[in-house]
């Protein structure tokens, strides 16, 4: 099953999402509408708190985690992934800030405390180090993640189109599922 509670906490979905039916989600996760975890995605807030925004698509084999609360870190560090942001295949997201309308390319790792502002742009394979901030508007590259450039005008307009082709894509195995559903009755 997909969906698990962790102690007296269960994942909460807002309207519209889709999760694939490999994926798991589990613990105090909130996932907001219209966003969407595909094949084998891990969403697991089970020692602290997962937010995932509006129209964020987290994609397959990617594992979204947390740091648990300590006497040294009493908040510890939640994952929070802001509206319409693109999570690329096989990404590793622990404890971090993902600001709005973001793409982290596949494979790469956001590590604790970690905050990438909104519209940035962190290229496939990168490692963002613990207590890192990536500035709005740039393109980072690399292990350590480094500012390559300014995002172009496409660049930034494409960030909305891919969380927004998802939402498609999203609503297309929906409707594909209720088809064959209503076909089989």
């Amino acid at each position: 099953m997909p969906i698990a509670p962790y102690l007296d906490t269960a994942p909460s979905l807002d309207t519209g999402v889709y999760l694939h039916a490999s994926a798991q989600v589990i613990g105090d996760v909130q996932i907001g509408a219209d966003s969407s975890v595909w094949c084998n995605a891990v969403i697991r807030g089970d020692v602290n708190r997962i937010r995932i925004g509006l129209g964020s698509n987290i994609q397959d084999l990617s594992m979204v985690h947390v740091t648990h609360r300590s006497p040294g870190k009493p908040e510890g560090s939640p994952t929070v992934i802001g509206d319409h942001v693109t999570v690329g295949h096989g990404v590793i997201l622990h404890g971090c800030e993902i600001g709005d309308e973001c793409l982290i390319g596949m494979g790469s790792i956001v590590m604790d405390d970690a905050v990438i502002e909104p519209r940035v742009i962190v290229g496939a394979g990168s490692l963002v180090p613990a207590g890192k901030r990536l500035s709005s508007g740039y393109l980072y590259v690399g292990r350590p993640a480094v500012q390559v450039r300014p995002l172009t005008a496409e660049e930034t307009a494409f960030l909305r189109y891919s969380a927004e082709h998802y939402i498609r894509v999203k609503n297309n195995h929906v409707e594909t599922a209720q088809a064959a559903t209503s076909s089989d009755r």
